[in-house]
């Protein structure tokens, strides 16, 4: 850090019964008072080079032997006076980059200029300012904080900008035309954000980020404007700029989590009652600006860095325009988030509010399907629910459809596909919550197409987390809750816990019976020629019976701890003593009162051939084709 020496007289000032004095062959004649503090002067080395002085002192009043003076609005702190005093007697100063801020404030208030005397401290001091200070790393970042003791007068004086806009230049500067000066942030520590997670380091100036950790040792007022001024340069990449924000939230955010942070904010207010709200108002403001920095190019935050924001804005109660930019930049890459960064928590938490922020993920999902990136969807499928006879299309154009669809935007594809995975995961995590409404779990679920889920185990495992939180769900949202289940796109295993869930509504166990045991007999090539009847059910609902079945989901093979619980179901020796139980016991209304539903009518009103075909569809493990006949 470079200093500058101005006087070569030794220091004479002394304290004696709290006032200040020098040491001098010459009776005092002055008295000044600074912040409290009392100096006993002489007017002559002082008003030689103060022009506020020598007017003050025409001002006021002399008395028998001390003329008084006054100075009540002094910017700047008594060691900044005595500085200046120092000066004015010819005695040692040393200035260096954390009182030269003080000083020259100091000076200025004085009127320390070249009018009264050429060579003036005013002068001097911008010399060494211009010359030394502001061509040093180390030596601009400390100016710059030391402005903050004095944000006005180094405002006007120009300090603050000349500061920012010299280090947003160096940064923009190659790395090896920049004096260091060993800058402080070489140190051996690794800091931890608002998440828990460890920030970035660049120990080597030769890095591209070299700048990062530096001016994160800045408040935040002054972090913004150096920000402001690194990106109007136009030269630095976005990610870089995204690691700075990174960095500067793990030295200034809190650990934030909903507990840890009530119990900081409530051992702070025990101390004092206003110091809580001002500790959370500053990490506010902290966090807001932040956002407010963020690069609009994708990816220049990664998703888990943004929602870690989120996070923290629910809980510190951040502004709703903030938290709609951080969900807003979350949809632009939501396919890189995992399951845990999108459990936001809910801030308030009430008795019998939901736990986990629903409705912010839903505004994320929003924002996802707004990126305009849409492929055209694979070929529609109509819903199991819906057995009305149409026109099948051949298997060719069914293909070529489908394969135009891949190739007309394959990344986008890809994205809704993760994006798809990773929701039902979500919804296994939230659908345990005892407080969530069926209307906002399938407001999640069915956020996204329906050519986006390859396959629903993960759904259906979610649906039967939801069922058994909450047993106290009637038959009618039962049934709405499953509709949005598409059981030919169910695995063997899943469809073997389906088929034995009693919490299931019974056109659901229906549904996994029939094409489970239409796809196995098909499978097994049992079956040369399905009735018609059959043949049209199956067309309806894109399934060509002539061509062999797609094979299993790939997420059949399920680890061991994913497994689905065996809790509520029963253990009836075949499916078939299920579906009769379920046929006994369901009595009630289809959710527009028109009695049974039309799917469960033809099944039961198939003529006689069909009838004897489908028991030989459900009797496939049966020993031998005699016995299926005879029942």
């Amino acid at each position: 850090m470079k200093f500058m020496k101005l006087g070569s007289r030794p220091d004479t000032f002394y304290t004696s019964e709290a006032i200040r004095s020098v040491s001098s062959e010459v009776s005092s004649d002055l008295i000044i008072q600074v912040k409290g503090s009392r100096y006993l002067l002489h007017k002559f080395p002082l008003l030689s080079k103060c022009l506020r002085l020598q007017r003050l002192c025409s001002e006021y009043a002399e008395t028998s032997q001390h003329q008084i003076i006054q100075l009540h609005d002094f910017p700047s702190g008594v060691e900044a006076f005595e500085l200046c005093a120092k000066f004015c007697y010819g005695i040692t100063i040393t200035l260096s980059a954390h009182n030269i801020v003080a000083a020259r404030c100091a000076a200025e208030y004085l009127q320390m200029t070249e009018e009264v005397e050429k060579g003036n401290l005013i002068y001097k001091l911008e010399v060494f300012f211009n010359s030394c200070i502001l061509h040093g790393w180390r030596d601009s970042i400390a100016t710059l904080q030391s402005t903050k003791a004095f944000p006005l007068w180094s405002e006007d004086l120009g300090i603050t900008g000349r500061c920012i806009d010299t280090i947003a230049s160096k940064v923009l500067t190659h790395p090896s035309k920049v004096s260091l000066s060993h800058s402080y942030s070489r140190r051996g520590r690794d800091d931890v954000s608002c998440n828990g997670a460890e920030s970035l380091r660049h120990g080597k100036p030769g890095n591209k980020g070299w700048w990062a950790e530096d001016i994160a040792e800045l408040g935040i007022d002054l972090f913004w404007r150096t920000m402001i001024g690194i990106k109007s340069g136009g030269r630095i990449p976005s990610n870089l700029i995204g690691d700075a924000l990174k960095i500067y939230a793990a030295k200034w955010l809190p650990n934030i989590s909903k507990n840890e942070y009530s119990k900081q904010a409530a051992s702070t207010s025990d101390s004092d009652s206003d110091s809580g709200n001002d500790l959370t108002s500053k990490h506010r403001l902290i966090l807001e600006t932040i956002v407010s920095l963020v690069p609009a190019e994708k990816g220049a935050t990664s998703s888990s860095f943004l929602l870690k924001l989120l996070k923290a804005a629910n809980i510190l109660n951040a502004s709703s325009s903030s938290k709609m930019e951080l969900a807003r930049r979350v949809g632009l890459q939501l396919e890189e988030a995992t399951v845990g960064d999108l459990l936001i928590p809910s801030v308030p938490y009430e008795a019998k509010g939901t736990r986990y922020d629903v409705d912010m993920v839903m505004t994320i999902l929003e924002q996802f399907k707004l990126q305009g990136q849409s492929p055209p969807t694979s070929p529609p499928r109509s819903k199991l629910g819906n057995f009305q006879r149409r026109r099948s299309r051949s298997a060719e154009n069914i293909d070529f459809e489908f394969q135009e669809s891949r190739r007309s935007s394959s990344a986008s594809h890809s994205s809704k596909l993760k994006v798809a995975k990773l929701v039902d995961v979500y919804l296994q995590e939230i659908g345990r919550d005892v407080n969530l409404p069926l209307a906002k779990f399938l407001a999640i679920a069915e956020a996204l197409p329906e050519f986006a889920r390859v396959d629903h185990d993960d759904l259906y495992k979610a649906i039967d987390i939801y069922l058994k939180a909450h047993p106290d769900l009637n038959k009618s949202e039962r049934k709405r809750l499953c509709r949005i289940l598409d059981c030919k796109k169910l695995s063997m295993e899943a469809c073997m816990h389906a088929a034995q869930n009693e919490l299931l509504p019974l056109r659901v166990v229906v549904q996994v019976l029939f094409f489970e045991q239409a796809r196995a007999a098909m499978a097994g090539g049992k079956v040369t020629e399905l009735p018609s009847n059959i043949r049209a059910l199956l067309a309806s609902h894109d399934i060509d019976p002539t061509r062999p079945p797609p094979p299993l989901s790939a997420s059949s093979i399920i680890p061991a701890e994913d497994q689905w619980s065996v809790s509520g179901l029963k253990s009836p020796k075949s499916k078939m003593s299920t579906l009769r139980m379920k046929l006994e016991e369901d009595d009630d209304l289809d959710d527009n009162g028109i009695g049974r539903s039309s799917r469960l009518k033809a099944l039961c009103l198939l003529p006689t051939r069909p009838k004897r075909m489908l028991s030989k569809l459900w009797s496939i493990n049966r020993s031998s084709t005699t016995a299926s006949e005879k029942n």
